[in-house]
């Protein structure tokens, strides 16, 4: 579903009594992809409570939009796919905000989603139910920031695009501690001299035995 973002009130096409007669007609409804939506005013309680995949594409997403105000109840959601592409506002703060009601996801995908260290650490402390997560454009992630996911034992794929603010040593120590880990993809990364100084170091260290 294709809507346009920032869009006054009578250009929108999503609303809560839209996904209300959605769930109604469509029960078995279970992948909703959303792209260019404005979400500011369709609270996330009114997803339909069969869909277990997410994707959102340029969404206009609230700071908070996943937590549900404490006079409401719980969503009844239980999603499994959680997809954000181009979704700016979604930051560390949001990640952090979002996190304790994203504690089923079993699939997260970040791209082009302004996020840091901060963000994996409370990924490591509330999705440990991930079997995969890929972050595109992670540019400030860090060293301490991958390490924060060492909780995840049952994660099995893992994708990135890091910079030359991690290290080889770090991706080494992460995939020794993931237990179920399988599949590592890593994009934007500068190695190349970490892999030949560990080539040296290993040749020097046969010489010398």
């Amino acid at each position: 579903m294709r809507g346009v973002p920032r869009s006054g009130r009578k250009q929108r096409l999503l609303s809560p009594p839209l996904l209300a007669a959605l769930r109604k007609r469509c029960p078995q409804l279970h992948r909703l992809c959303l792209t260019e939506t404005d979400l500011r005013h369709v609270p996330y309680e009114s997803m339909p409570v069969s869909v277990t995949t997410l994707e959102l594409s340029l969404c206009d997403i609230p700071d908070a939009w996943f937590c549900v105000s404490p006079s409401l109840p719980p969503p009844q959601n239980h999603l499994k796919t959680l997809s954000l592409c181009g979704t700016y506002r979604i930051t560390d703060k949001g990640i952090q905000a979002a996190a304790p009601h994203l504690e089923e996801l079993e699939r997260l995908i970040l791209r082009h989603c302004i996020i840091g260290d901060a963000a994996m650490v409370f990924i490591g402390r509330h999705m440990k139910q991930l079997r995969y997560l890929e972050i595109s454009n992670a540019y400030f992630l860090t060293n301490k920031g991958l390490v924060a996911i060492v909780t995840l034992e049952y994660l099995e794929t893992l994708c990135l695009d890091l910079y030359d603010l991690v290290s080889l040593g770090t991706v080494i120590a992460l995939l020794q501690v993931l237990p179920r880990l399988n599949h590592l993809k890593l994009g934007g990364t500068c190695f190349e001299d970490e892999l030949l100084d560990l080539q040296v170091t290993c040749q020097t260290g046969h010489e010398d035995s």
